[in-house]
């Protein structure tokens, strides 16, 4: 496959894998071919021990616009089994940046609409250029930003979410931090440099630390508080016994 046959480009360097949606001239639109070799990218940084961190960006203009036309035709003449299928290959997208090891960041300029902007939400981490938009305009064609909501409403208020939601209106970077859906905003023209810089800190750290970290995060969402601190009592008794948390206690105490 030649890299023009790529919709989604995949390199690694310095412990980053780098995961670029590869369709500028349709503004990153995704379709089966996109969220296949996003899957595809995934499953290759999870499978190099070398990786730390993971960055999807989108090449050109924008992050994701969201699906596109093609994808949009398939939906309207496809069958339930038909639409499932679908449904779930993308559902199987957004759990795999979840269940990732390493955390996962979203570098987004330009638009990050529908399907994108819940790309963009499903990631670990997201940093925005300033000039960067934030949408799911899904309810003005009449679909329902579906799965997207469940990551959606796990990132900002309820009654923030609904909004965004219901009249599937377009924010702005500032005020996707504001309200938690970024967690950074750097300036359009040093933004390469500022994710670079960002991103490197999760070189200095230890690998297995963050992703037990990242494991549990997750892992307590919707459990009982009690429930929740039993689940973190095991996770910390695996985190005393690592290598990395023995030479850690040990630097500290000589510091000390």
């Amino acid at each position: 496959m030649t890299e023009k046959d790529d919709v989604v480009l995949f390199a690694v360097q310095d412990g980053v894998a780098r995961i670029t949606l590869n369709r500028p001239e349709k503004r990153n639109a995704l379709n089966d071919a996109v969220v296949d070799q996003l899957k595809a990218a995934l499953r290759s940084a999870e499978a190099n021990e070398k990786v730390r961190v993971v960055v999807i960006s989108g090449a050109g203009q924008d992050f994701c616009s969201g699906a596109d036309l093609s994808a949009l035709q398939k939906i309207s003449g496809a069958s339930v089994s038909e639409n499932l299928a679908d449904a779930r290959s993308l559902m199987e997208l957004f759990l795999m940046i979840r269940r990732l090891r390493m955390p996962v960041v979203a570098a987004v300029r330009g638009k990050a609409l529908a399907g994108g902007c819940g790309l963009a939400t499903a990631c670990d981490i997201v940093l925005a250029a300033s000039s960067a938009r934030f949408g799911y305009p899904e309810v003005k064609i009449g679909f329902v930003p579906a799965m997207v909501m469940a990551i959606l409403k796990r990132n900002v208020s309820e009654k923030r979410a609904f909004e965004m939601i219901a009249l599937g209106d377009e924010i702005a970077a500032s005020e996707a931090q504001q309200i938690g859906l970024a967690n950074k905003v750097f300036s359009d023209e040093g933004f390469e440099t500022e994710v670079s810089g960002y991103v490197s800190r999760f070189k200095t750290l230890s690998t297995p630390t963050v992703a037990l970290t990242k494991s549990l995060l997750y892992q307590i969402d919707g459990l009982t508080f009690a429930s929740a601190l039993e689940t973190g009592v095991d996770a910390n008794v695996i985190a005393r016994m690592t290598e990395d948390c023995q030479k850690g206690i040990a630097r500290f105490l000589k510091k000390s």
